[in-house]
């Protein structure tokens, strides 16, 4: 059995309007120092966040939560904090902010696989059950 490594992760939420403080769960970013992995899966279920905020931009959504997808690939298109290292980008990605796309606390796991892993919490942090 290979061995395990600890990683961190975060929810990627939406959130439409901050001072109302709600939001859904729209994607996961994961982080394995050991590993040298730095990933982010996202699903943006646009009824969900249309019944939430009927006014709401999914363009610029779409736009923000692609950035992120780049900038933990290290993607040049993911502007200068693309280039930083992969520990550095994962901090910047997961600190707090006050915008429509925010992270969670940060959290911890262990898996010998870092993608499965990923996609384990897409699959049961931001899916509905109906979507699994």
């Amino acid at each position: 059995m290979p061995e395990c490594s600890s990683y961190d992760y975060a929810i990627i939420r939406v959130v439409p309007r901050v001072e109302r403080d709600e939001f859904i769960n729209v994607g996961v970013i994961l982080f394995c120092r050991t590993r040298r992995f730095l990933g982010a899966l996202t699903h943006l279920d646009e009824q969900r966040l249309l019944a939430l905020a009927p006014d709401l931009d999914l363009e610029l959504v779409r736009k923000q939560l692609e950035m992120i997808t780049l900038t933990c690939a290290g993607d040049a298109r993911g502007g200068h904090i693309a280039r930083m290292s992969i520990s550095e980008r994962f901090h910047w990605l997961v600190a707090p902010h006050s915008t429509m796309i925010q992270s969670s606390p940060v959290h911890c796991g262990l898996s010998s696989e870092p993608e499965a892993a990923l996609r384990h919490l897409l699959e049961t942090m931001v899916y509905t059950s109906k979507q699994i």
